[in-house]
């Protein structure tokens, strides 16, 4: 059968990471969403998302087609029903649809016409931005059970010091040594030829992927993900990095999600928690004002591509788009729109001459090519964005 994962009608809560991927590609837990999917159905995925990411995400369309809502999260249940769909049959939640069959043939998709089958269990679903800092410990724990069935540990070392090392799954070429690793609070997983520096202290659910670094003497809280390729330093609670985005010095980051190719400067710290102790505000591109979080504990989300300078200081709920450059001393606003240049003292546009610059020499130095494709979606991201930044 070929799986096709859709982006659903949550794609614009979940910006600025949705910028630049579809959502399929959010990380979430130890794997990607896509990665999920693939594991339990056993098999490859291709994606339908918005036309200007079609060319690097592309659509591979067969004969016989199910379509799978990607803000739904698989699991056991899950995934026997959506592999067991035939024609005209589809799952739905309530009244939003998880996955249906579709053919090659077909004009148009009509529920009306379809069988619907009614999907009753608990599952976790990504709807909004805070939600991949927020489900993470929940995701740690069932991607944890999915990698490590039937497989075996490599050993830990002797010099770690360790509770709950049943809790504990290490992968092939992955070093560390004098380090604590508490896991009686939720599993730890360490992914192949990463590493973890000496003195450091982490806490579960935590999930450090392929190749990526804890740097000396870090402490990790629970539920935090860093993300294969990425470098993690000071102190961390409840944050996700999805790859290839560095935070490698002191300094807090908590209740936070980075995207890809983003860099913390030294001693650089978010607030997750306001003075007044109120529910958070977090900007949203749908309704282009501050939403309701639910949440007394909301950091910073930060888009593919952005950095800050040493010492910088984000305020309670702070968004930042895709490919900014913030520095400078005081608190820089609440949002900063994509291709921002400043701080608090003021923004100008950060274009997409030099952006591409940076990000070519960012990318060479981890051995990745930032393509023409790639040029093409963030020319389309700082036209898209214009109508946010003070021209």
């Amino acid at each position: 059968m070929n799986y096709i994962l859709f982006d659903g009608t949550v794609r614009e809560a979940l910006l600025p990471f949705t910028f630049t991927r579809p959502v399929a590609d959010i990380r979430v837990g130890i794997l990607t969403i896509r990665e999920k999917w693939e594991k339990y159905l056993g098999n490859t995925t291709t994606t339908l998302t918005e036309e200007y990411l079609s060319e690097k995400f592309p659509m591979v369309e067969m004969e016989e087609n199910i379509m799978i809502n990607a803000s739904f999260l698989p699991n056991d249940v899950l995934s026997e029903m959506v592999s067991n769909l035939s024609a005209n049959q589809a799952i739905f939640r309530g009244e939003e649809v998880i996955a249906f069959y579709t053919s090659e043939t077909q004009d148009e998709v009509d529920f009306d016409n379809y069988e619907i089958i009614e999907y009753q269990e608990e599952c976790l679903t990504i709807e909004h931005t805070w939600d991949i800092f927020e489900k993470n410990d929940a995701a740690i724990r069932e991607d944890f059970e999915l990698i490590t069935d039937g497989r075996y540990s490599q050993s830990i070392p002797k010099s770690v010091n360790v509770i709950a090392p049943e809790n504990i799954f290490i992968e092939e070429g992955a070093k560390l040594e004098f380090v604590t690793l508490n896991a009686s609070t939720g599993p730890i997983y360490i992914g192949k030829n990463a590493e973890i520096m000496e003195g450091s202290v982490i806490r579960g659910p935590f999930a450090l992927c392929e190749e990526a670094q804890v740097k000396l003497a870090t402490k990790i809280y629970g539920a935090t993900t860093v993300g294969p390729h990425c470098r993690v330093g000071g102190e961390v609670n409840n944050s996700v990095m999805f790859a290839y985005s560095n935070k490698g010095h002191d300094g807090f980051l908590g209740n936070s999600v980075l995207g890809e190719w983003c860099n913390i400067g030294a001693d650089s710290n978010n607030s997750n928690l306001k003075n007044n102790y109120e529910e958070v505000k977090l900007w949203s591109y749908e309704t282009e004002s501050f939403a309701k979080t639910g949440l007394q504990f909301c950091g910073l989300m930060m888009g593919d591509h952005s950095k800050c300078g040493i010492n910088t200081m984000f305020n309670t709920g702070t968004v930042v788009g895709v490919s900014s450059n913030i520095f400078g001393s005081g608190f820089p606003r609440n949002f900063v729109p994509s291709f921002s240049w400043g701080g608090a003292s003021g923004f100008t546009t950060y274009l997409t001459s030099k952006a591409f610059q940076t990000a070519k020499i960012v990318m060479s130095r981890r051995h990745i090519e930032f393509t023409e494709e790639d040029a093409k979606i963030m020319e389309h991201i700082f036209e898209e964005t214009k109508k946010y930044r003070k021209e």
